[in-house]
């Protein structure tokens, strides 16, 4: 029989009251990387207990050939050999309509025919998190609900491969997304890149390239709880008001697992992360796409995200910024059926849908 810890007053008196009784059956969190293998399988295991509703979508699964082998040489597309898997579901309503010839030969591309597109970067601290062949849930929920082509990326996986891997790889998979717009049914104008975590990190640091390298525009940038910046949690004195009031304890993602994930993730030795692998590190953020800030209030990431939306702004770079009172990291995972964990959910698929269709109704 296991033996819950004790939540101390500072932590109940900040959770939301309505997800008080989710956070106490909250076992404690165990470090993935003490044996990384296994806490994938067991994460595949959980995934597979309980298969997505495909209702409506469809999906098809491809491999983008990487070149050559070992890093790039001119901070291109990795070049490590083998392929790099994308999974792209679409409403069933869109099949077959993704490579009709209009007759307009100005519009060769696709621009405007097609459906938008958002690349999704799953979260899992670099390490874990990827979902089973055509299980995607938060892929499939957004295909339904925006509605849109979404395509996800299985980017290479820490500490095995560290970084540039993982988001070389995410680039890659934007640049061949939008060289293939026409044949995918994709509109190349409305491509977005959006994630949780990891993955919101892994979309900011890909709008980052996309900009620096000339590469692929895009629309949009979908950042929901995004871990941006290797600093956080890296001085307890130091760290996020939730930290320094004693609020995260070993059920929730706090600092000290925030730093696990990067000292598993950055190459050893580094001192200073590049921007590329800690956008909040990059000194110049303007010039990139509208952004959607969405933080947790007892998050450790909460600080530097809302700084990141602060800079973006002070760039000139359209943002809307939420905060969820009393939530922490990952929360709607254990409690999905909560309003605030609806909300949540509304609200950043709102948004993403907005920018996408704009004719759409306003977000709130």
């Amino acid at each position: 029989m296991s033996v819950q810890p004790e939540m101390n007053d500072r932590t109940a008196a900040r959770v939301h009251p309505e997800l008080l009784s989710a956070y106490e059956a909250l076992p404690r969190v165990a470090d993935p990387y003490e044996d990384i293998e296994a806490a994938r399988a067991a994460f595949h295991d959980m995934l597979a207990a309980f298969p997505a509703d495909r209702t409506g979508v469809c999906s098809e699964r491809y491999g983008i050939p990487r070149t050559g082998g070992g890093a790039p040489a001119d901070g291109g597309a990795p070049t490590d050999g083998g392929a790099l898997t994308v999974e792209v579901y679409r409403p069933v309503s869109s099949v077959g309509t993704a490579t009709e010839d209009t007759g307009d030969p100005g519009n060769a591309n696709g621009a405007g025919n097609g459906l938008p597109a958002v690349l999704h970067f799953h979260g899992g601290g670099f390490a874990l998190g990827r979902a089973l062949p055509g299980q995607d849930r938060v892929a499939i929920e957004l295909c339904r609900a925006l509605p849109a082509v979404l395509v996800t990326v299985e980017y290479r996986l820490a500490p095995e491969h560290r970084y540039p891997a993982a988001v070389e790889d995410c680039y890659l998979a934007l640049e061949w997304v939008a060289g293939r717009a026409a044949e995918l049914g994709i509109d190349p104008a409305r491509i977005a890149v959006a994630g949780k975590s990891a993955g919101g990190g892994l979309s900011a640091a890909v709008a980052l390239m996309a900009r620096d390298r000339g590469g692929p525009e895009l629309a949009y940038q979908s950042l929901c709880v995004p871990d941006l910046d290797d600093r956080v949690g890296a001085d307890a004195a130091a760290g996020t008001a939730a930290d320094a009031e004693g609020a995260l304890d070993a059920r929730v993602l706090n600092g000290r697992g925030v730093q696990s994930s990067w000292r598993h993730y950055l190459p050893d030795g580094t001192t200073v992360a590049e921007a590329y692998a800690a956008p909040a590190r990059a000194t110049e953020l303007s010039g990139l796409p509208p952004a959607h800030v969405l933080v947790c209030d007892l998050d450790p990431m909460r600080e530097a995200g809302l700084a990141y939306a602060r800079r973006l702004m002070d760039a000139g770079v359209p943002v809307t910024v939420r905060n969820v009172p009393g939530a922490w990291h990952g929360f709607e995972l254990y409690a999905p059926d909560t309003r605030v964990a609806k909300e949540m959910t509304a609200h950043w698929t709102g948004q993403l849908r907005a920018a996408l269709h704009p004719e759409s109704p306003a977000v709130v």
